[in-house]
């Protein structure tokens, strides 16, 4: 049967608070509940003056502002302010009344390059938020994942100039060179000098004109894009435990070392840690043996081009530090580069007539190259542990922990794309939407309704 609403009801007139308006589950209430947010007043304190100027806006008003923005996956802080304007759970979050009037969107804006800009105000609220979900026995640090993401930048993709800059230098290069010189004085080899590791080197690359700072990022052919690259680590609960943002033209791997020290820091040592196979290097291996870390990495294809023998078909002698082919002939050690590989030739007499030679060189001179990285064998003991049943176990994790994250962040939080320009902002909405992701967890798992108390 066809009903029509005949009661209008929007001039009724009712007693009523803004409490109860708000729905006793809304996770506004179990964020209020989750961690006592007058924190933030101690860490803006030397921000602003105590004897002149106007006034300011409560900075707790702010950066819940910036909290309801990044927990809901509002696109901007303009409409952030039209849906607090109108949302009674959000003013119940900020402490507004029904008729107190809404800061101005530009206002955090304003504050952020007037006070905030320069320091590091938003990863000490995310590691605060994080310290409150450790002490309530929520983080498990024993594992941890690590990934990165690109999130496109604010850049027109056809607007560039291309430039000539130097390489950068990667996080192990010093202990990577002791390990050459040391190498080649072990082969009765010369070490090479300083100079010869400092010499600089160049790349080109394309950057933008409207964000300078974003990195020019190629996936496939449809996917060429100006980015930033979002590394982060996560628990096997899915805490964030830290990030690092860099343009989107860095590589994963050598951001790995700075982020892992940074969870350290903060929060101590893993035993194991997962990552994909683009930080499967011999430098991550090494770093990770070194300091009492269990590598978790995954299985990777032999880079040898399709109708010749892949390197595991040639036996390494670790006694006599060469490479067997499956001839039987001994490939020699030669020389370590700067690189840091150990490279093992074969006998060009000997290889002529092997009826293996087609599919072992292409050689003209009938002679095989093998190199061999200075870490392979810390490489070649994570592909060992790769086997293990518990190896296995926590690589497996890494689906539900670290790419759960990003996927949520992505579709949940508004990280998919950005609007704003420059490192220090997109490390601002790095921290604010981890700390939201971690604070929303936190929320959800310690909350305790009151009509259920």
């Amino acid at each position: 049967m066809l009903t029509k609403n005949t009661q209008i009801n929007r001039d009724q007139l009712e007693m009523i608070t803004l409490d109860q308006l708000v729905p006793a589950n809304h996770l506004v209430r179990k964020m209020e509940a989750a961690i006592d947010f007058s924190f933030i007043y101690s860490l803006v304190q030397e921000m602003y003056s105590t004897e002149r100027g106007r006034p300011s806006i409560d900075p707790v008003v702010l950066i819940k502002m910036a909290i309801i923005q990044y927990t809901f996956g509002i696109r901007s802080m303009r409409k952030t302010i039209e849906e607090i304007d109108t949302n009674l759970a959000y003013r119940w979050f900020l402490g507004f009344g029904f008729h107190d009037k809404v800061p101005h969107f530009s206002t955090f804006g304003k504050n952020y390059e007037r006070r905030f800009k320069d320091t590091d105000l938003f990863e000490q609220i995310f590691y605060r938020i994080l310290k409150e979900a450790t002490e309530k026995k929520l983080v498990s640090g024993e594992h941890v994942f690590i990934d990165s993401t690109h999130v496109k930048a604010s850049a027109n993709k056809r607007k560039f100039e291309k430039k000539v800059v130097r390489k950068e230098t990667k996080a192990y290069q010093a202990r990577l060179q002791d390990e050459i010189n040391g190498d080649r004085e072990d082969h009765g080899k010369k070490p090479f000098p300083p100079d010869k590791f400092e010499k600089e080197e160049v790349k080109e690359i394309k950057e933008s004109t409207t964000d300078p700072e974003s990195g020019y990022y190629v996936k496939d052919e449809r996917t060429k894009q100006f980015a930033y690259s979002f590394h982060a680590a996560s628990d096997r609960k899915g805490f964030v435990l830290g990030a690092i943002v860099t343009p989107g033209n860095i590589h994963d791997s050598a951001i790995f070392e700075p982020l892992l020290e940074k969870v350290i820091e903060n929060h101590g040592k893993p035993e194991a840690v997962a990552a994909d196979a683009g930080y499967k290097t011999p430098a991550i291996a090494q770093y990770l043996f070194e300091n009492d870390m269990t590598p978790a990495l995954p299985y990777t294809r032999p880079r040898t081009k399709d109708g010749y023998m892949k390197k595991h078909e040639y036996v390494y002698d670790e006694h006599y530090d060469c490479y067997i082919c499956p001839q039987g002939q001994i490939l020699k050690y030669a020389t370590t580069t700067k690189e840091g590989y150990r490279q093992y030739f074969s006998n060009p007499t000997q290889c002529k007539t092997c009826p293996l030679l087609s599919e072992c060189t292409q050689s003209k001179e009938h002679k095989k190259l093998i190199q061999r990285h200075v870490w392979e064998n810390y490489l070649e003991e994570a592909d060992h542990l790769r086997h293990t049943q518990e190896n296995k176990s926590i690589y497996a994790r890494r689906k539900e922990t670290i790419e759960r994250v990003f996927a949520d962040a992505k579709e949940k939080h508004g990280m998919r794309w950005t609007t704003l320009r420059g490192i220090k902002k997109l490390f601002m909405q790095a921290m604010l939407t981890f700390a939201s992701m971690n604070l929303k967890k936190m929320a959800s798992w310690t909350w305790q309704c009151p009509e259920m108390v």
